[in-house]
């Protein structure tokens, strides 16, 4: 997709009716109709809106490689693992893996499961027949509404998943995940420039203003030893 969707300058969407529903459900649902992101991953078939996050990140950096390997860990429902399908071409791989049931996605293997467990990732592996050039991960835990809870939850969750690439990783391979702003981070970030040649910070215009989130985005993969 060229650019980022773009919102319409008519007057913004609101329901009809509120019947039945609490504050926070019809604030979601109006955010939702008048979302652009969301219109734009209809109509170009994508599961979520989350997948133009992917697609902007992937702009600016270049990850998705034709031919690549590809891990999506918390694929569901699969809109970066559609993203990922179409930019590495038919002669490159995608192993999805979560804990929810998946609908198919022709040309990706789907797999459920923990990826903390070791049959997950020896599924993982045989999947790929062969390392991973990246690793993926849109995870994130449910929320507390208590910020400094919430932000220690995320980077737990991304430090599980960088653990589960660099046993998964080709060297010179890649590794994405989601984390919030906060400031805990160093722990995470001296890990990422222990075993990466380079290590940024990526904001995707996708992400909702005013929210936290952000993505780590590691290359040049050095396997320790």
């Amino acid at each position: 997709m060229k650019g980022p969707p773009t919102a319409g300058r008519g007057v913004a969407t609101r329901l009809r009716t509120a019947k039945g529903r609490s504050t926070a459900s019809q604030k979601w649902l109006e955010r939702q109709l008048n979302d652009p992101y969301v219109r734009a991953a209809q109509a170009a078939g994508y599961r979520s809106r989350a997948a133009f996050k992917l697609v902007e990140i992937d702009d600016r950096v270049r990850l998705l490689r034709p031919g690549a390997r590809v891990v999506d860990l918390g694929a569901a429902p699969g809109g970066w693992t559609q993203v990922a399908l179409q930019r590495i071409g038919p002669a490159g791989r995608v192993v999805a893996l979560d804990l929810l049931a998946m609908d198919p996605l022709p040309g990706a293997i789907l797999l459920q499961g923990d990826f903390q467990e070791a049959a997950a990732e020896q599924a993982v592996r045989a999947a790929l027949a062969g390392q991973a050039d990246l690793v993926l991960s849109d995870m994130a835990p449910n929320t507390t509404g208590h910020n400094a809870t919430d932000h220690l939850r995320i980077m737990a969750l991304a430090e599980l998943a960088l653990d589960f690439a660099l046993k998964v990783l080709a060297p010179g391979g890649g590794f994405v995940a989601k984390v919030f702003q906060g400031g805990s981070e160093k722990g995470l970030l001296d890990l990422l420039k222990r075993h990466f040649a380079a290590v940024r910070h990526v904001k995707p215009p996708a992400s909702r203003k005013g929210s936290s989130e952000l993505y780590v985005v590691a290359t040049g993969f050095r396997p320790a030893g």
